[in-house]
């Protein structure tokens, strides 16, 4: 997920995608846990979308309240 397509996402769609963003990062830790997991560097990607989202999440209500 790039930044621009990030930033073309309203509030309410953020936080929906960081929920499932999270949701993602706990059962790809599972796998990892259990030896499931095939691609490793998929978890990377994962938490620098979580990153992502937060950081436009953030600046985006910065902007509001201004």
């Amino acid at each position: 997920m790039k930044a621009t397509e990030v930033r073309g996402l309203s509030a309410d769609q953020l936080n929906e995608q960081l929920a499932n963003l999270k949701k993602e990062q706990f059962n790809l830790r599972f796998q990892k846990a259990t030896g499931q997991l095939e691609k490793s560097s998929r978890i990377n990607e994962v938490r620098k979308d979580i990153a992502r989202v937060k950081t436009i999440a953030r600046q985006k209500a910065a902007e509001a309240k201004a």
